[in-house]
C-alpha cells in the first residue's frame, strides 16, 4: 500500500496504537489525522485537555518523521475528502462503542465503499475487545459483573505495539493542513493533557501499586492513580497500563478496576440507550421533579459537607475523588430522589474523564437501575466520610467555610451548637442523612 490514513479519535498517542502501528508496516506513506467535530461539544477543561493532548501527539509524530493533519468539520467526510486528496488506498481507525463513534464508523464505511477505499478498524480502547467476551450461557454480552471479570482474566490479550520508528507523511500535503493550534486555556487544571504526561504520571504511579488497595478510598490522601483522563482521551493504552501493572506486588485490585471499565464498554455495545434509559426492564423509577435540590447539589449546597467537598471539586478541578463520586450520587439519587439522569449529565459535563460507558454506567449501577445486583442498596453519606475521610481533611480543602470546625463534628455541623452553628456560613441540610 502506498499511503494510508490513520483517522485519530479516542487514541490520541503512537504507543500501542493498533491502527498507526499496522498502517506504518503497511504503507510507504501515513497520514495521521484528527477532525474537530463541531458535533462534540466540549467544556473549556476538557477542550484544554484535548489541545494539550494534540499538541504532545503532534510533537510525537513529528519526532518520527511525520505530523498530525488537524481539520474542522464531519470526521467522517473529512477522512474521505483527505483520502481522495491524498490518493489512499485505506483508512485505519479505533473501533469505539457509543451510538454516537459508531454512527460516525457507519458512515465512514459507507463512504469508503462508494470511493473504493479499504476501511479496517482495529482494538486499543479497551484491553480486551467489548464484543471479545461472551457468555457460555448464551447472550450477547455479561450483565452481571463477577462472571465478566472470571471470563475477562481467561481471555488472551494481543500484543501490546511498539511506537513506530520512522513514519513518512505524502509529498505536497496543504500547509494549512499542518498549522498549529493554540491550546484553550482552562480553569481548575486537574491534569496536563498528552501522552508524554500520561506516561510519566504512570511511571510514578506504578511506585504506588502495592498499596493501591488500601489507600485508593483514602479521600484526603487522594492516592488514586489519577489515569482515567489519559485512558478517556486515548492519550494511554489501557492494555499497555495492565501490561505494565499486571504480575506486579498489589496489582489485581487496580487490574480489576480496569475490567469494570471494559465491562461498561460491553454493556454499552449491547445496550446503546444506557445514557437515557434504565438497564433493568424491571427498574423502580419514581423521581421527584426538586430543580432546587438539584441545583443545590451541581453547586455544592446540599448542607452535608461530604457530598458539597465532592461538588465543588468536581467544579474546580474538573475531576473528582472515586469515593467521592459513590457517595454524591447516591446522595442525590437515594436521598433526595432525584433522577439518575440528571446527575449522569452534569457529571459527563464536566469530567475531564466523562465517557458514555463508565458515567452512565456507573450512575444506573448507584440508582438501582442499572447492573447493581443489590438495586436497593443506599450509602450514609456520613457514615462514609466518618470512614474515607476519618479527620475531615477532605471537607475542610474543599469547604473552607467549615475550616475551623474541628474533627469529626466538620461531618455533621447541624449537631453543633445553635450559637456556633448559626456562626457558620452554611446551609442546613435539604435532607438530614
Amino acid at each position: 500500500m502506498n499511503v494510508a490514513v490513520v483517522l485519530f479519535t479516542r487514541d490520541l498517542r503512537v504507543h500501542d496504537n493498533p491502527a498507526l502501528a499496522a498502517a506504518a508496516r503497511a504503507a510507504e506513506h501515513v497520514v495521521p489525522l484528527f477532525v474537530h467535530d463541531p458535533a462534540v461539544p466540549a467544556r473549556a477543561n476538557r477542550r484544554r485537555f484535548l489541545d494539550e493532548s494534540l499538541a504532545d501527539l503532534k510533537t510525537a509524530l513529528r519526532e518520527r518523521g511525520a505530523d498530525l493533519v488537524e481539520l474542522d468539520g464531519d470526521p467522517a467526510l473529512e477522512a474521505i475528502r483527505v483520502a481522495k486528496a491524498v490518493g489512499a488506498e485505506g483508512i485505519g481507525i479505533a473501533q469505539d462503542v457509543s451510538g454516537f463513534a459508531r454512527d460516525r464508523e457507519r458512515r465512514l464505511a459507507k463512504a469508503c465503499a462508494t470511493e473504493r477505499i479499504a476501511l479496517k478498524t482495529f482494538p486499543g480502547i479497551t484491553i480486551v475487545p467489548p464484543d471479545g467476551v461472551r457468555p457460555s450461557t448464551g447472550g450477547d454480552h455479561y450483565k452481571v459483573f463477577t462472571p465478566y471479570w472470571r471470563a475477562w482474566q481467561a481471555q488472551k490479550w494481543r500484543d501490546v505495539e511498539s511506537a513506530p520508528h520512522r513514519l513518512r507523511l505524502p509529498e505536497h500535503l496543504p500547509k494549512a493542513w499542518l498549522r498549529d493550534r493554540r491550546a484553550v486555556p482552562g480553569l481548575g487544571v486537574a491534569a496536563h493533557g498528552g501522552e508524554t504526561a500520561a506516561r510519566k504520571r504512570l511511571t510514578a504511579w506504578l511506585r504506588h501499586l502495592e498499596v493501591y488497595d488500601d489507600i485508593h478510598d483514602d479521600l484526603a490522601a487522594d492516592r488514586t492513580s489519577r489515569l482515567s483522563p489519559y485512558l478517556h482521551f486515548g492519550c494511554l493504552s489501557p492494555r499497555e497500563l495492565a501490561a505494565r501493572a499486571d504480575g506486579r506486588p498489589g496489582a489485581e485490585p487496580f487490574v480489576r478496576q480496569l475490567c469494570w471499565r471494559d465491562f461498561y464498554h460491553q454493556v454499552l455495545l449491547a445496550f446503546p440507550q444506557l445514557r437515557r434509559k434504565a438497564y433493568r426492564a424491571n427498574a423502580e423509577e419514581s423521581w421527584r421533579d426538586e430543580p432546587h435540590a438539584l441545583q443545590a447539589w451541581r453547586d455544592g449546597l446540599t448542607g452535608v459537607p461530604v457530598v458539597d467537598a465532592g461538588m465543588r471539586q468536581l467544579l474546580g478541578e474538573g475531576w473528582m475523588h472515586n469515593r467521592a463520586r459513590l457517595i454524591t450520587a447516591a446522595y442525590l439519587t437515594k436521598h433526595l430522589n432525584v433522577d439518575w439522569r440528571a446527575g449522569g449529565d452534569h457529571f459527563f459535563d464536566l469530567l475531564l474523564d466523562g465517557d458514555v460507558a463508565n458515567n452512565y454506567g456507573n450512575w444506573q449501577w448507584v440508582a438501582g437501575t442499572g447492573n447493581d445486583t443489590k438495586p436497593y442498596r443506599r450509602f450514609n453519606p456520613v457514615r462514609q466520610a466518618e470512614r474515607f475521610d476519618p479527620q475531615g481533611d477532605y471537607v475542610r480543602r474543599y469547604l473552607p467555610e467549615l475550616a475551623d470546625v474541628p474533627g469529626k463534628a466538620v461531618h455533621q455541623p447541624w449537631t453543633l451548637p445553635e450559637p456556633r452553628r448559626r456562626q457558620l456560613d452554611y446551609p442546613a441540610p435539604l435532607v438530614t442523612p
